[in-house]
């Protein structure tokens, strides 16, 4: 057991997690993206599933232990919602929420078009799966430089 760990954080979300690099990005899907065909073009190959998690706390999860790149306008893209739609979908605010407070302001979803957003997830590092049934919520997020702490006589 470990302490101050987000329980959605399994050890092979924590794994993959650890293995990624700066710059690599983690594909956090919907329950309809096709998770599966994608993650086998990954580096892990298949996808982390989630089951019963939504993505807005997969995401709030990753964030609590994965800084963002700080060296990019925006380390979070997300799957564009169809010409003609109204504002940023529900789940695409929240995350936008989870997002801001994690970086202490505001930093701006990216947007990809369906098909690119495919072809930017068959790229990444993994595709965590969740049960999430609301649509256009699929998010890429960019792994940033984890900081030296400062420690004493050093």
């Amino acid at each position: 057991m470990l302490t101050n760990i987000d329980p959605l954080l399994t050890p092979e979300l924590l794994n993959v997690l650890g293995l990624m690099g700066h710059g690599d990005e983690i594909a956090v899907v919907d329950a309809n993206f096709p998770a599966d065909s994608v993650a086998r073009s990954t580096c892990h190959k298949q996808p982390v599933i989630l089951a019963g998690a939504s993505v807005d706390q997969v995401v709030r999860a990753i964030l609590s232990v994965m800084p963002l790149d700080e060296f990019v306008g925006s380390p979070v893209r997300t799957m564009a919602a169809p010409a003609g739609a109204e504002g940023l979908p529900p789940v695409q605010r929240e995350v936008q929420e989870i997002v801001d407070a994690t970086a202490g302001r505001p930093w701006p979803l990216g947007t990809l078009e369906r098909f690119a957003f495919y072809e930017a997830s068959r790229n990444s590092y993994a595709v965590v799966l969740t049960s999430e049934r609301r649509l256009y919520a699929n998010f890429l997020l960019k792994k940033g430089v984890v900081h030296p702490v400062a420690q004493e006589g050093r």
